[in-house]
């Protein structure tokens, strides 16, 4: 499936295709911590440490890796306040709410669906 590109960059947007511009948000939405990232935003605002709570299991490096590329492709806002120590919060964009609904959807079923899985499965 192809959609046209409304930025004029290219003729369309074709995910399957090996040069397509998409790959690489594909690639990013994908990813395991892009995609809990997303879903811990989702009730607003957090601050890095809270959201190290959340995810449990990642680690600091890969998460500032995370949300650095969240933030470049316009997923994620970082805002800084001056204060003592310096405060950080990061928080979904418009962009990353609208990516938001569909990885809900995935977190969702996966949840729902893990014990018909064949790695969730009890083995007898």
């Amino acid at each position: 499936m192809t959609t046209n590109c409304q930025s004029g960059h290219h003729a369309h947007h074709d995910v399957y295709a090996a040069q397509c511009p998409c790959r690489a948000m594909l690639d990013l939405l994908a990813n395991k911590w892009s995609a809990l990232a997303i879903g811990a935003l989702e009730e607003g605002p957090q601050r890095f440490g809270a959201l190290q709570r959340i995810l449990q299991g990642v680690s600091p490096k890969v998460l500032t890796q995370t949300l650095r590329r969240l933030e470049d492709e316009g997923l994620v806002d970082r805002t800084v306040y001056p204060a003592v120590p310096l405060h950080v919060e990061y928080e979904l964009t418009a962009l990353g709410h609208s990516a938001a609904v569909p990885l809900r959807s995935l977190r969702t079923w996966v949840e729902e669906n893990i014990d018909n899985a064949r790695s969730g499965a009890p083995s007898n």
